[in-house]
């Protein structure tokens, strides 16, 4: 009987060395005004482009497209701005180093991080529920529909996350890490374009259109937006989170190296 708690240890102690460090570390995104700043933007931000850009009430139609329709550029703007910080600021702070000596592996320093980062973003997409209500309040949506773009929404976000992450371990300063965090994403967007697509497809054979279309945000994005959250769009995200995160790991490692 005693046995099963000392075999069960060595996988106990990875998750509760992730729990510990994204616990902290979401807890000190609200103990700076700067987290209720992001939060207040990102309601506001969303809210503007839903009713005034998007014409939401205007349309005559009782649905949240004009809202969701804008998060991806919405995204590309605020997201690495969160993601920045993650370990551009414990590099330049030297902090970095003293992680990197306590007891647990680098990926459960990475893992827990990018989850705590992935949870705030999450706590601001949450607080435009008001948004939802009003739809419901005004006519009668497809709130199954809605739900998906929402769960899309939280899926997109955690792979900007990713990528700025990443991008935030390879430099000490925060507005490069932004910067190229911001390039990377707007890259993924612009793959599913029409005028890109448009472009590729003119000199380039069916299939390579067909892998950069399925590369991009908005082809993915734009599909969970009808309601469609299909096994390839969940498979692009995921994998893109984890391939991001597992590079983020392999740079924070040779920094540790160095």
């Amino acid at each position: 009987m005693q046995a099963l708690p000392r075999s069960t240890q060595p996988m106990e102690a990875p998750v509760r060395n992730v729990w510990v460090i994204a616990k902290r570390e979401f807890a000190g995104y609200f103990n700076t005004a700067l987290a209720f700043v992001f939060v207040v933007i990102f309601v506001a931000l969303t809210s503007a482009f839903a009713f005034y850009v998007g014409n939401m009430f205007g349309r005559g139609q009782a649905d949240l497209f004009p809202f969701f329709q804008y998060h991806p550029w919405l995204y590309l703007m605020l997201v690495p701005a969160v993601a920045m910080r993650l370990w551009a600021e414990e590099r330049k702070s030297g902090t970095i180093e003293l992680l990197m000596t306590l007891p647990i592996a680098p990926w459960q320093a990475i893992l827990g991080k990018f989850l705590a980062a992935w949870a705030f973003v999450g706590v601001a997409l949450f607080l435009t529920f008001p948004i939802w209500i009003t739809v419901n309040v005004l006519g009668d949506p497809d709130n199954g529909v809605i739900f998906a773009s929402y769960i899309g929404s939280f899926l997109m976000a955690g792979a900007y996350l990713a990528i700025g992450s990443f991008v935030s371990a390879l430099t000490k300063n925060q507005v490069i890490a932004f910067i190229v965090a911001a390039l990377i994403c707007f890259l993924f967007i612009m793959a599913g374009l029409n005028l890109v697509l448009g472009f590729v497809r003119e000199w380039a054979p069916a299939f390579i259109v067909s892998g950069l279309e399925s590369m991009s945000f908005l082809s993915h994005f734009n599909q969970i937006t009808k309601g469609v959250i299909s096994l390839p769009t969940l498979i692009f995200y995921l994998s893109l989170i984890a391939f991001f995160l597992f590079a983020n790991t392999l740079a924070v490692e040779q920094k540790k190296a160095e």
